[in-house]
């Protein structure tokens, strides 16, 4: 049983009492209910506010602008006020107790307990220059969004070791939590970044690499590069990009599936002797049956608008043998040739299937007036179950001197639309380091604003045996 308070006088009516008194003479009042005193030694949160509950005394000392009269703080270390100066236990400091009475030199600090978490109290404290923390309340905050959250305990101090050892990915936010099957961290709850939203390949000679973007929330761009020998034995390099078109159901299934069936139909013809012009004609019909079928399937879990359309994609792709260049499209993806020698002129390989391309074919508006429209995107031909008879575009090109095929999609070509813009982004060793220069590409356009999907691949002029690619 605890000891009952002393008190001078009853809490209800004031009556004086006696030691020993267990009920109020005057009015009654059980003496014994009387709560004990709490200490009166309130906590200062950085907010301002007191606490009901006072913690233990020295808990939290209030801050002391300057020292009392005829006190100073320890001097700094001989090396200056800047250096970690020498330890000082808190009965070197002169103190005060909480009615702000000096309390005797020697006086032993009264005990301390850990603070309990609340809103608004940080735990972390800025470092003085002397190394001693700044309390909390003594005028330095800082904002919410550098809280930092505590580290799991339930996680390893090696958790990239332990993630691997669980066959998992590390979450590249905390670098602590284990990635789960749906692609979010355990530990800290952060979104994963898909495969596609940026991906690089190199095949040989040849180099692709695709970004989402600045503004997209999904990659709906794909490619396919791929090196292999005509019958004669000299080498062929083929490139296939494919953008997939936003309005329609599973753009991003589109891109993928063409550019993989287009890629597979060239590597596979090219060996068998077929004219490469042929082959990218077969390849690109490939493509769009391969697109077709994606819409007798049913939607997938994340495509729940409610009047589905048929998945569709525009296409671009290039062949390159060891004299002759062929490119092959539909839509508004398009190939540029850059020579090595940038003193002769660039060119434009393909005409877009696109509503300011028609415009200019038919003279009713010159090419920057065109591509300033709002319906200049608009595309007019592409590969999908919903699309116009297809007419896929072949072209065949018999360059005079060395040089490099940009095959790119529009999120690359809006930011150096001329061929002669083009030309002075490619970095002047293409040919010889593709994929490093397709990197600077990608950069360039997400400099620009990346506003769409970024695909670029580079093919090197004549073709290159293959593994000959960047040194």
């Amino acid at each position: 049983m605890s000891q009952m308070p002393q008190l001078s006088a009853c809490p209800s009516c004031e009556e004086p009492l006696e030691s020993g008194d267990r009920f109020c003479g005057a009015c009654g009042y059980d003496l014994s209910a009387v709560p004990e005193r709490p200490q009166d030694n309130p906590t200062i949160a950085m907010n301002g506010s007191v606490p009901a509950q006072g913690a233990p005394a020295g808990a939290y000392p209030e801050a002391q602008a300057a020292p009392p009269a005829g006190q100073a703080w320890p001097a700094p270390g001989p090396d200056g006020p800047d250096a970690p100066g020498p330890a000082h236990p808190p009965t070197d400091l002169p103190g005060a107790a909480p009615g702000g009475t000096t309390l005797p030199p020697g006086t032993p600090p009264p005990p301390s307990a850990p603070p309990a978490p609340a809103a608004g109290v940080r735990f972390d404290r800025r470092p003085e220059p002397g190394g001693h923390a700044v309390p909390a309340g003594a005028g330095w905050t800082q904002p919410d969004e550098y809280l930092l959250q505590a580290p799991d305990p339930r996680v390893s101090a090696d958790p990239a070791a332990s993630a691997a050892d669980a066959g998992g990915k590390v979450c590249v936010a905390c670098r602590a939590g284990r990635v789960d099957d749906d692609g979010y961290c355990e530990n800290c709850g952060h979104a994963q970044p898909r495969e596609r939203d940026h991906m690089e390949q190199e095949s040989g000679p040849v180099a692709a690499v695709s970004d989402r973007g600045l503004r997209h929330h999904r990659n709906e761009d794909a490619f396919a590069i791929g090196s292999t020998a005509l019958p004669d034995g000299s080498p062929a390099s083929v490139a296939i990009v494919c953008d997939g078109v936003s309005s329609a159901t599973r753009p991003d299934d589109a891109s993928l599936a063409a550019s993989k069936a287009a890629s597979q139909s060239l590597l596979a013809a090219l060996p068998r002797g077929t004219h490469p012009q042929q082959a990218m004609h077969d390849a690109i019909v490939a493509a769009s049956r391969a697109v077709n079928s994606l819409a007798e399937e049913p939607a997938t879990a994340r495509e729940h608008a409610p009047h589905q359309n048929a998945p569709a994609c525009t296409i671009v792709g290039a062949v390159v043998t060891s004299g002759l260049l062929i490119v092959g499209w539909v839509g508004d993806s398009r190939a540029y040739w850059v020579p090595v020698d940038r003193s002769a002129p660039p060119a434009r390989l393909t005409e877009d299937d696109s509503w300011a391309a028609q415009m200019v074919a038919a003279g009713l508006m010159n090419e920057a007036e065109a591509y300033a429209d709002e319906r200049a995107h608009a595309i007019t031909g592409w590969l999908g179950a919903d699309a116009y008879e297809l007419e896929p575009h072949t072209a065949a090109f018999k360059p005079d001197r060395p040089g490099v095929v940009v095959v790119c999609t529009d999120g690359l070509w809006n930011y150096a639309e001329a061929a002669e813009e083009m030309a002075r982004v490619v970095p002047l060793d293409a040919a010889t380091h593709p994929l490093h220069s397709a990197r600077v590409l990608v950069g360039h356009a997400l400099d620009g604003g990346g506003h769409d999907n970024v695909t670029v691949a580079l093919v090197p002029f004549p073709a290159v045996p293959q593994g000959a690619g960047s040194a």
